[in-house]
């Protein structure tokens, strides 16, 4: 068995080519969001998956095996409950309710720009339903959200990927400005420019 420890998100940094040669390896949610599991390659290949704890695999990322080869996961079609708003008796801003309450009992959800998805749970559709929304049971791939504090950045769906980080020394809060000890040890940055945005 190949072993697997290294996992590249969404295969960034990687050329083009390597991604589309590489083999790949189609799962579903349930597995994808464990760190240890065991899968079969599109080449036929057992490959033993040993990442940090908490680490979800993402469709699209690229797991590294020890020999060097690059295995693509392919994020599977499994059922899961499609949620929209009722057109004629709601609006767009009723998923957005339905992703609080969902929210408040920590389902895993996948949010889209206009619809929900959810792994299969009638009582969850029931209450769904009687918010006036819309359903339906499909087969699709799932990628929830990772959460604030998740150890893997969110997904765009197709092959990109955006970097949103952007540390640079100060904060963008409205509070208080800090007490300030030794004004003489500053940058010139603070006041430099104006943060609204």
């Amino acid at each position: 068995m190949l072993t697997a420890n290294k996992l590249m998100p969404q295969g960034r940094g990687l050329a083009a080519v390597l991604l589309k040669r590489a083999a790949t390896i189609e799962l579903d949610w349930d597995v994808r969001q464990k760190s240890r599991f065991d899968a079969t390659d599109s080449q036929g290949r057992q490959i033993g998956v040993f990442l940090p704890r908490g680490t979800a695999v993402r469709g699209g990322d690229v797991l590294v095996a020890e020999d060097g080869s690059l295995v693509r996961v392919i994020a599977a079609p499994q059922p899961v409950l499609r949620i929209t708003h009722c057109t004629a008796h709601g609006t767009p801003f009723d998923l957005t309710r339905a992703a609080y309450h969902l929210g408040n009992r920590h389902v895993p959800i996948e949010l889209k720009p206009d619809h929900l998805k959810i792994e299969p749970d009638h009582v969850l559709a029931d209450m769904l339903r009687s918010m006036h929304l819309i359903v339906v049971a499909v087969e699709e791939a799932f990628e929830p959200e990772g959460g604030a504090y998740g150890s893997h950045e969110h997904s765009h769906g197709a092959s990109h990927s955006h970097d949103h980080a952007h540390e640079h020394g100060h904060s963008h809060g409205k509070g208080p400005k800090p007490l300030v000890l030794a004004p003489e040890l500053l940058d010139d940055h603070a006041g430099a420019h104006d943060h609204s945005h």
